[in-house]
């Protein structure tokens, strides 16, 4: 694999967690489904792990990016199997609406693992390590979807603001509170 294959295959992860923190905002909004303390750190692992693949994606393939990637996956996993068995035990109910029969925090579950995979993955292929002759610049594609990223995290960081009001959040969200302190609600 080249190191430019390396840069637009990272790009392409990159999109997949933009995709999920999309379509997880696109829920909060269009069905008010607020995210809990645990979605929010979820939220933020997929974050840090599109960290990770953005750098690669931006100054090129690097094994300290492809660790930020893993450790910010394994550290999702965690967070998403421990609201799965919370919600696992018969009678204790599940937090938010599900996407094909699955709630987000079991999908997320299947990402982080998918993200912790594919990156141990591409992380066979030592060519991409190689420094190209040139001095490399990243591409449209994958300036547009560090863009996209960017542009994601900021939303989902002012809406955990507006949610949490810069304290503690509430285990079970009903409202906006930052909205609701400056609206003297």
């Amino acid at each position: 694999m080249t190191f430019q294959q390396a840069r637009l295959l990272n790009a392409l992860g990159l999109l997949g967690c933009s995709a999920i923190l999309l379509v997880a905002f696109g829920y909060q909004l269009a069905l008010g489904e607020l995210p809990c303390p645990l979605c929010i750190l979820q939220r933020l692992a997929f974050v840090a792990a599109g960290t990770g693949l953005a750098l690669n994606a931006c100054i090129g393939p690097r094994p300290s990016h492809y660790a930020v990637v893993i450790l910010s996956a394994v550290v999702g996993a965690a967070i998403a199997a421990r609201q799965t068995l919370l919600h696992i035990v018969p009678g204790t109910g599940a937090y938010g609406a599900d996407l094909f029969g699955l709630h987000f925090y079991v999908w997320a579950l299947i990402a982080f693992v998918g993200i912790v995979v594919a990156a141990a993955l591409l992380c066979l292929w030592d060519s991409q390590f190689a420094a190209p002759p040139a001095p490399a610049r990243s591409g449209a594609f994958e300036a547009a979807s560090v863009i996209l990223f960017l542009a994601v995290t900021l939303a989902n960081a002012g809406s955990t603001l507006a949610e949490c009001g810069g304290g503690l959040c509430p285990d079970n969200p009903t409202r906006y509170e930052y909205w609701d302190l400056l609206l003297g609600r």
